[in-house]
């Protein structure tokens, strides 16, 4: 083990671009990219701030095994084998979904397996239970001692790496869009704005929850509410990860316009809200709105 992150050491601040699109600029809205995407290239956007922190408090305390959990798609789980390869750090990923085990591994759990994080089919009964203390004993009794980061990789300490996305952004924006999953990139970002500014949580999936994960995870980071922030659904088209041909259609005119291919769980979700909120007036002319490209 290295005993130290500087190998995890990134391109921060990352850059922020503006892009000019008639679509906004119709409704007098300007459109900034924060292109997290470039800030590391095997833990790229939120991944980065938020595991960095949840790093170096392992590496501190002596650990030398992550244990985390992810569906089977996880970029969270692709990024954290990613990272504890880099520091010399075991790995062992719990995947929702027992009937996963006999089968051939996507592209994101196979660059977890070659990063070599030991991957662990849950049945859904009891991933549903992963952060009850016995749970979490029972696993850490079967893989060894770990340092256990949470599904997303979002908790106070994340949380807080978080933060220093709105710091960069400073005041070059009125709104801050951003993709929200667990709402721990939302939480920290919207701690760092400037005052005055609003951070607004695209929401990638269903269910409603994720104001109270917000708020619970700002509680947890600095003791209370932070910011101005709210989190905008009837984006996620159809649930997480799943996706309708409008939303194809309109990533891929992102990526004819712009040159950029929006990554289509969270980015391309996000920037559609972005221009669906602006079309319905949501965004006082004049508006900077500053879209944080995530991956």
């Amino acid at each position: 083990m290295t005993g130290t992150t500087t190998a995890l050491d990134a391109a921060v601040p990352t850059p922020l671009q503006e892009v000019a699109d008639e679509r906004l600029a119709r409704h007098g809205v300007r459109l900034l990219l924060k292109r997290e995407d470039l800030v590391h290239p095997l833990l790229p956007g939120n991944k980065y701030r938020k595991l960095r922190p949840n790093l170096a408090a392992a590496v501190a305390a002596g650990h030398t095994a992550l244990l985390t959990f992810g569906g089977a798609y996880s970029n969270h789980l692709r990024a954290t084998a990613a990272a504890g390869r880099l520091l010399g750090l075991r790995t062992v990923g719990v995947v929702r979904g027992e009937e996963l085990a006999g089968r051939p591994l996507n592209p994101s759990l196979a660059a977890a397996a070659a990063d070599g994080m030991l991957l662990h089919f849950a049945d859904r009964a009891t991933y549903r239970r992963k952060a009850e203390p016995e749970v979490l004993a029972a696993l850490l009794d079967r893989f060894g001692p770990a340092y256990v980061v949470p599904e997303g990789g979002s908790n106070a300490a994340a949380v807080r790496g978080c933060a220093e996305v709105g710091s960069e952004i400073g005041d070059a924006a009125d709104v801050v869009a951003v993709a929200c999953g667990t709402g721990g990139t939302l939480a920290g970002l919207a701690a760092g704005l400037a005052p005055g500014a609003e951070a607004v949580g695209i929401a990638v999936l269903r269910g409603g929850f994720l104001p109270g994960e917000v708020l619970r995870l700002q509680q947890e980071a600095f003791g209370g509410r932070r910011g101005r922030w709210r989190v905008a659904d009837g984006f996620h088209h159809g649930g997480f990860a799943r996706g309708t041909p409008e939303l194809a259609a309109f990533a891929a005119e992102f990526a004819a316009r712009h040159g950029l291919d929006p990554e289509p769980v969270y980015v391309a979700k996000m920037l559609y809200g972005v221009y669906a909120l602006a079309a319905g007036g949501a965004f006082a002319p004049g508006t900077r709105v500053a879209a944080v490209v995530t991956g």
